[in-house]
């Protein structure tokens, strides 16, 4: 995709690229989908679909029955110790979500038998306010990789609910590109932290694909034609950069194969986090931000390490 024109090109410009139809967003042609009607049954698939990624991506533990949902209150707000307040608190959202979300399916159910609901009925106002105090506890909710909140796709939920389904879209539009440029800066701080260094020269054209898998599948969605593919392609890159070893001399010190091996290490956990981010479909600042910043610190130690032999341009 093309984003050397994003600042002249306007937000939400749709054109038909290579037989597809797609929508411009801070630099990125994302594939771009028809909006279907505003209905109360949209908006129940839409968000049993974000329930089930909502919790796929988030930490374990949190799927809490709508039922219990005195019980995961209860146990919250007699909680005093601050490390399991958090987890308890993440806990009760996951018991209000879900409760908001069979409140909302019910609404549906009584629609089909021909009675109208209004925006203003006292379940949807129940559902609604469920919904936005999940949302605060949010805040409380990690990855499933432990490393950073996700309350950005603890939100989404709220958002389809609460928004029509055609700004509902463009908002997701706006979170694939942002998603896309994280994967984009922790492929080139991984490109910059070894660009210099022969023993890695090979991984070199393995990131570059893992980058265009990653962002191709991020914005595919899982019920389009070509899912096969795109999940293979993504797959395959991330299981090539796995079996990545880089080349080293033989009788090579002690020293140079640990540092050569740290490097390795932070390739894998690069990958690892783009396989997050690509999967969860949102940006993650906080540990992209953190991971760029062990690049630059590698890269500079490998600038002065006296024994590394790979061919490193002297600064």
């Amino acid at each position: 995709m093309d984003s050397s024109a994003g600042s002249v090109i306007p937000l939400g410009e749709k054109r038909e690229i290579d037989g597809r139809l797609r929508v411009h967003y801070y630099g990125y042609w994302i594939k771009a989908y028809a909006v279907p009607a505003d209905t109360l049954q949209t908006k129940k698939l839409l968000i049993e679909a974000l329930t089930r990624r909502l919790f796929n991506h988030t930490e374990y533990g949190l799927n809490i029955p709508g039922v219990r949902l005195d019980e995961a209150r209860a146990a919250y707000a007699g909680e005093a110790d601050p490390a399991k307040r958090r987890v308890k608190g993440a806990m009760l959202a996951g018991a209000l979500f879900n409760r908001a979300t069979a409140i909302f399916t019910k609404l549906v159910e009584v629609q089909r038998l021909g009675v109208e609901i209004q925006p203003d009925n006292q379940l949807m106002r129940e559902c609604g306010r469920s919904l936005q105090e999940s949302l605060e506890l949010g805040r409380m909710v990690r990855h499933r990789s432990g490393e950073e909140g996700i309350d950005e796709l603890w939100g989404e939920p709220f958002k389809a609910f609460t928004f029509p389904i055609a700004e509902f879209f463009e908002s997701r539009y706006i979170k694939i590109a942002q998603t896309m440029r994280d994967i984009d800066r922790i492929c080139v701080a991984l490109v910059a932290m070894i660009a210099e260094l022969s023993a890695f020269a090979a991984a070199l054209p393995l990131i570059g694909k893992l980058g265009e898998c990653a962002k191709t599948k991020t914005e595919t969605l899982a019920t389009d034609a070509d899912m096969f593919d795109v999940w293979a392609g993504f797959v395959v890159a991330i299981e090539r950069i796995q079996a990545f070893r880089p080349t080293l001399p033989e009788h090579a010190k002690a020293e140079l194969v640990h540092e050569i091996e740290r490097g390795r290490q932070l390739i894998l956990r690069g990958s690892a986090l783009i396989s997050d981010i690509t999967r969860a479909r949102v940006p993650m600042p906080k540990s992209t931000h953190e991971f760029i910043e062990q690049c630059s610190a590698y890269r500079n130690a490998c600038r002065h390490f006296e024994t590394l032999i790979l061919g490193v341009a002297k600064s």
